[in-house]
């Protein structure tokens, strides 16, 4: 059995805390403990080691005859697991972890990545697509993509672009659309769990959503773009879900102008974690790509 494991890592702790503050308060503070707790870690080591290691006075902690060999190796080792730990978290940063919704992965995001991957080779991105949140502090996550009104509590979040909604449909559809009004005539898709009604663009016209007509209606945006583009009626997209597929002729939007829904897609992270450079570098890139393809 090595010495290591006969006394307690806390205990360790604790000692060399209160070597380098010279106090229990000093050390407690560090710690995140009561300096109760401390002078607790100090006796039970102090039994374990049968040596004393520092004498109580009124001006603090003062290291024994024994404390002053002992402690100096004691911040020496902890040192060197600080950096073993360090040099861990450094291989792990060239794994960059994005948490994105679905949709967005694989309408948007995923057909871009090779473009970062030319520009940065050494990080490799793990995409979690879910629309689940996450917590950025207890998760390996780095980054996420969501949309929402940017009140994110310890979380720091940068803008990207304002969601906006727009009906499309297939070229052939197109044709037969040339008002609004004309929505009346063909089949409206619906993704049930959307949080944007097509209510939020008809108010412009004064229209209401019930008097649409009914047509297929899925759980998930990228099945109703795909019904869209098959020909099988009008949905209403975003211009993250349908961008790739109107550049390609797939889609056309009949009727002109955006409709602002009030939220935005917001890049976060964690506040309380410092930025590495994996984050950094598709932090800008991602902004970059935006700005690019929606221009304000």
């Amino acid at each position: 059995m090595s010495e290591l494991s006969r006394v307690h890592l806390n205990a360790l702790r604790a000692a060399e805390a209160v070597g380098r503050t010279g106090s229990l308060k000093g050390a407690a503070t560090e710690i995140g403990v009561t300096p109760g707790a401390i002078s607790q870690h100090l006796i039970g080591l102090e039994r374990q080691l049968g040596h004393r290691i520092f004498e109580r006075s009124a001006t603090g902690m003062l290291p024994t005859p024994f404390g002053e060999k002992f402690l100096p190796q004691l911040t020496e080792g902890f040192g060197y697991l600080d950096q073993a730990l360090l040099a861990a978290r450094r291989r792990d940063e060239s794994v960059l972890t994005l948490s994105v919704a679905p949709n967005f992965a694989s309408k948007w995001l995923v057909p871009r990545l090779a473009q970062f991957s030319r520009l940065h080779s050494d990080i490799r991105v793990r995409v979690e697509a879910t629309t689940m949140l996450v917590d950025l502090d207890a998760s390996d996550v780095d980054l996420a993509i969501r949309v929402g009104n940017g009140d994110y509590p310890d979380v720091a979040a940068t803008f990207l672009a304002p969601q906006q909604v727009f009906p499309v449909c297939s070229p052939d559809h197109a044709k037969t659309l040339k008002a609004p009004a004309d929505l009346m005539a063909v089949p409206i898709l619906r993704d049930v769990n959307s949080v944007i009604p097509w209510q939020v663009w008809l108010d412009q016209f004064d229209m209401k959503e019930e008097d649409l007509p009914e047509g297929y209606t899925f759980s998930d945006g990228a099945l109703c773009l795909e019904a869209a583009i098959a020909g099988q009626g009008v949905m209403l997209a975003w211009q993250f879900l349908a961008q790739d597929a109107i550049a390609a002729g797939q889609l056309v939007a009949p009727f002109p102008g955006c409709q602002p829904t009030g939220l935005a897609y917001w890049l976060l992270r964690s506040e309380r974690r410092r930025p590495n450079a994996a984050m950094t570098a598709f932090s800008k890139w991602l902004r970059d790509e935006v700005a690019s393809s929606f221009p304000a």
